[in-house]
């Protein structure tokens, strides 16, 4: 093996053990299909779709898909631990509602981005490598586990119980948390699409009072998720209580905050107007304007 290739298997290794190990846990307590636990047979389903998807992919080198296989990812494991467990409670629909809604959301509008803009600039040197590109599509089906864990959980559960204020302190967290989101994109999206805006960063609406309130809303209503299936969680379920932590640590210290700032950095860095921002917007948690 390629020396400079055996990190990268490493981490394709302990990426699809660490998802195993997640659906294990959330699969305690938990009911079963055929002897197996729903939610390990979901969390070896998204493996097995970004894998598939992944070969055509590689063969073409294209990411074009790869947003879209994940909102397909989280649908299928929504559906597919519907159809099995057959839990149709008040809990179980609401929350395979909100990854639906969700999924489908997001997953429309960052394929619509990526066919727009004809790429997407995070995949120039990681598609070439058949090896390095796979990686990356088995780390999206972690990262697809991880974030949906809450959910599956609750559907797979064997001890459902009523929502009670905590769950629908849960269901409130996440509403605000998708309308953050949705509308930031939004904003943005309407803000480039407008010639005049062509070279420039965004300033106002959402983005006047965070850098980044598409990431919170992100955060937010995964938190959201994560209170509502607290109280039917059990033993080793509350391992999927990372679902949230998860996603902080992504967005704001690996793939989000971290890339998007360097990136502004090297646009903007040495424009006044965006160092003023810089210093007058917080960088995650909304807070009114200092302009």
């Amino acid at each position: 093996m390629n020396r400079n290739l055996a990190p990268v298997m490493i981490t394709i290794l302990i990426g699809t053990l660490i998802g195993v190990c997640v659906g294990w846990a959330g699969s305690q307590g938990g009911l079963e299909y055929k002897g197996l636990g729903i939610f390990l047979l979901c969390a070896l389903l998204a493996y097995v779709i970004n894998w598939v998807i992944y070969v055509p992919s590689m063969i073409a080198q294209t990411e074009h898909y790869f947003d879209l296989t994940g909102a397909l990812t989280y649908l299928s494991m929504i559906g597919a631990a519907l159809l099995m467990s057959q839990n149709f409670g008040t809990r179980a629909v609401i929350a395979s509602a909100m990854v639906a809604i969700w999924a489908i959301r997001l997953g429309s509008f960052l394929f619509k981005r990526v066919k727009t803009s004809g790429k997407d600039g995070r995949f120039d040197d990681l598609k070439t490598n058949p090896v390095v590109f796979l990686r990356v599509w088995t780390l999206q089906g972690l990262w697809c586990v991880l974030t949906v864990a809450c959910a599956l959980a609750i559907i797979t559960t064997g001890a459902d119980k009523p929502l009670g204020i905590i769950g629908y302190i849960g269901i409130d967290i996440w509403i605000i948390g998708f309308a953050f989101e949705a509308i930031a994109d939004h904003q943005k999206t309407k803000f480039k699409n407008n010639p005049a805006n062509d070279g420039k960063f965004i300033t106002e609406g959402l983005w006047a009072w965070s850098r980044h309130p598409n990431y919170f809303g992100e955060i937010t209503l995964w938190t959201g998720m994560a209170i509502l299936a607290f109280p039917i969680l059990s033993g080793w379920q509350y391992a999927v209580l990372i679902s949230p932590i998860f996603i902080y640590l992504l967005l704001t210290r690996v793939s989000g905050i971290p890339m998007l700032a360097a990136r502004g950095k090297k646009k903007w860095g040495d424009d006044p107007a965006y160092q003023a921002y810089l210093d007058k917007t917080n960088r995650l948690l909304p807070m009114p304007p200092k302009w």
